[in-house]
């Protein structure tokens, strides 16, 4: 900054002396021509300034659109029976929920008696719900009154109803209730395709227990993917959600349902401008196989993905970051039999571009079993296009992906690991030109001596390893007892790892 200040005023003294020979009469002239054109200017922005349209035109006024629809919201109070130091099964939550329950209570929560307490204990929770039937159909989340043994719905003119679960999908964190009643106010539908960032929205819930509480803000982003949650394209927003907001609408400025709040990200377990919202299209979709069926068919492929970043675009082919990397395939899944191979990147399924590999479950999950899907994959640089039939989503995906992972062969687990074949392209990457990809790591030795995800493993035990089988026969050739080397290549650098075995 000193430099270019230092050079500037020699020159600007050489102009100033440079300008004193002119003649009055030029100078003149151009200071007329110089203010013309400055004039110009300010008269150009002034009137393109002048002629626009208001972006924003002021805060809206909620009152009417609250007194139509707040008579169709519910608060929800629940009761869950269980023995002391015991809680109800939470596995299939996301990883939020579960923290938020362990500090505010609800399903897996801490009960009244605290934790270590004797015989049985009564866990109640509240939460928040909306009429979707004149005869009584309440949608709200799952985690609301998923393992709930008793169900109250308190309506807006103080009527208590006994409500009894109809179905639930953990997946998606929604549930639909019944009370035995008639000509209830309904909330009116729209829809989340149309909503726009920037939009308005209001929420009407019970944080806290404080019933029929409204909040506004506006919609911050759309399709927002939440760790975890691999089937739902939440609506982020900034509007104030607290615990027993869970399960209420949240509402455009017609009046209409766009979403369900559902989550909060928070530090300290309250509202910190971030809520998320699930999208009344997938919601209302889920609430029709719930009625009907009681449980929510939803399509599945039998993959692990993992985000395409800058580095692996280049390395795959791609022109820019986009599209979901294949890192395992489960052996017998649809995926497998359409021909998937670990190191494809599928940019397109059923029509649709993969922008985020967050994208792909979504999609997926959206088909029915047996429904055909044609999907487009770039294969060392390629373009190919498989055909699949698209399977039933297991009640615990992740659990069915492990299974499919051990049976592929054995002695997989000893250290802790989970790999898979190495592209060419990523071979390529970090000029290696034998290694298995390291997708997955859990305690055991490899952790203990620094593996990571994304690790390439080169060699093990002084072997070269050239495959996943070549792997697991390395390992089920290890002492039981030692330390042995392992050959890593990690962002292009190689270096030796000790795995201590039998500690």
């Amino acid at each position: 900054m000193g430099t270019v200040q230092k050079c500037l005023l020699p020159l600007l003294l050489a102009g100033l002396i440079a300008g004193c020979g002119q003649n009055q009469d030029d100078r003149n002239t151009e200071q007329s021509q110089d203010q013309g054109a400055a004039k110009a200017t300010v008269s150009d922005a002034r009137e393109n300034g002048a002629g626009g349209e208001k972006l924003v035109t002021g805060l809206p006024d909620f009152t009417a659109l609250v007194e139509k629809e707040a008579p169709a919201v519910v608060n929800i109070s629940t009761v869950t029976h269980r023995e002391a130091g015991q809680g109800p099964d939470t596995s299939q939550l996301p990883e939020m929920l579960r923290r938020f329950f362990d500090e505010f209570g609800g399903p897996g929560g801490p009960g009244p008696q605290g934790p270590g307490g004797g015989g049985r204990e009564d866990v109640e929770s509240l939460g928040s719900g909306f009429i979707i039937s004149s005869d009584g159909y309440v949608l709200t989340n799952y985690h609301v009154v998923g393992e709930a043994d008793e169900i109250v719905v308190r309506l807006q003119d103080r009527r208590e109803l006994d409500a009894e679960l109809v179905g639930s999908d953990p997946q998606s964190d929604l549930a639909l209730i019944k009370v035995d009643a008639a000509d209830l106010p309904v909330v009116d539908i729209g829809s989340s395709d149309n909503l726009k960032v920037g939009e308005w929205v209001l929420a009407i819930g019970a944080p806290f227990g404080f019933d029929s509480s409204v909040t506004a803000g506006i919609v911050s982003a759309k399709g927002r993917s939440l760790p975890t949650d691999n089937y739902v394209p939440f609506i982020q927003t900034d509007v104030a959600i607290n615990p027993g907001n869970s399960g209420g609408p949240l509402f455009n400025l017609k009046g209409q349902v766009v979403g369900i709040n559902s989550q909060i990200v928070s530090r300290s377990g309250g509202y910190m401008g971030l809520s998320f919202a699930i999208p009344i299209d997938l919601a209302m979709d889920v609430a029709d196989q719930l009625k009907e069926n009681g449980q929510v068919s939803r399509g599945w492929l039998g993959v692990l993905i993992q985000e395409v970043d800058r580095d692996l675009a280049e390395s795959f082919g791609l022109s820019k970051p986009m599209g979901a990397l294949v890192a395992q395939v489960q052996p017998g899944s649809p995926a497998a039999e359409a021909g998937l191979q670990p190191g494809d990147v599928i940019t397109h399924f059923d029509g649709h571009e993969i922008q985020r590999s967050a994208q792909l479950p979504k999609w997926v999950g959206a088909l029915k079993a047996g429904t055909e899907a044609e999907m487009t994959v770039v294969r060392n640089g390629d373009e190919k296009t498989l055909d699949v039939t698209v399977g039933e989503l297991p009640s615990n995906p992740q659990q069915a992906m492990n299974q499919g992972g051990e049976q592929a062969g054995p002695g997989a687990d000893r250290l802790g690991l989970t790999v898979r074949e190495a592209s060419p392209a990523e071979l390529s990457r970090v000029e290696a030109e034998t290694g298995v990809m390291v997708t997955a790591v859990k305690k055991g030795p490899a952790a203990t001596a620094g593996l990571r995800q994304g690790d390439l493993l080169v060699s093990l035990n002084g072997e070269d390893v050239k495959s996943p089988d070549d792997y697991r026969r390395l390992v089920g050739e290890l002492p039981e007892k030692g330390s042995v080397p392992a050959l890593i290549n990690r962002g292009g650098n190689a270096r030796f790892l000790a795995l201590k075995l039998g500690d």
